[in-house]
């Protein structure tokens, strides 16, 4: 799969069809993650990311344009991440953790959703691919914000639903999350993590 990826960009530069597709893709993945977290905040008693305008799928409000590049020329960036305030939560540790559920989730039940759509609904090479790349990429975010390691959500997700005093020691060690998180992106660690986990979910989803 991540090949195919390397292929995909490598085409980024000859062919524009591929690379407005890809664009496009990308953009929607990273914009149902952010606001399933604004969502799921919401549902759960903080207006924060309402206030701020972040409950919407408009890609405006949840895109940071350095992240977005980087995400479609190297594969690694982010979207603007969505506030909420803990005080506003009944039960702050846990709502916190399923606040950074809802992104990863968002993504693995829209690529479930568009594989069964590609697999029954007849519809030409376009659309076809631009439904492929969509579920490619809604996988990847997937798969890779459950990493537990900080800013990615599986910290917070890991952190959210461990018992008090194993939650403490993970919060002390997440002092360290970012430098191991760069060593693992340096070294190209994510992709064999990540590569087999999206290759697996695509021969289920679509054979």
């Amino acid at each position: 799969m991540y090949n195919f990826e390397n292929m995909l960009l490598k085409l980024l530069f000859t062919d524009p069809q591929i690379f407005i597709l890809l664009s496009f893709a990308l953009i929607i993945s990273i914009s149902i993650h952010e606001f399933s977290h604004a969502f799921m905040a919401d549902k759960l008693g903080d207006s924060t990311a309402r206030d701020m305008g972040r409950l919407t799928i408009n890609p405006k409000a949840h895109l940071d344009p350095m992240g977005t590049l980087l995400l479609v020329f190297i594969g690694f960036g982010w979207g603007k991440p969505v506030p909420f305030n803990p005080f506003n939560l009944k039960n702050p540790k846990r709502d916190a953790a399923l606040i950074s559920l809802a992104g990863p989730v968002s993504n693995l039940l829209l690529a479930t959703l568009l594989a069964f759509v590609l697999r029954v609904v007849p519809m030409g090479e376009m659309f076809s691919m631009f439904f492929y790349f969509l579920i490619l990429y809604n996988l990847m975010l997937g798969f890779f914000n459950l990493i537990p390691l900080g800013p990615l959500d599986g910290n917070k997700i890991v952190f959210g639903f461990l018992p008090n005093k194993l939650a403490i020691q993970w919060a002390e060690l997440q002092r360290y999350s970012m430098l191991m998180l760069i060593f693992l992106l340096l070294t190209n660690f994510t992709d064999k993590i990540i590569g087999p986990l999206v290759d697996f979910a695509i021969k289920i989803l679509l054979g």
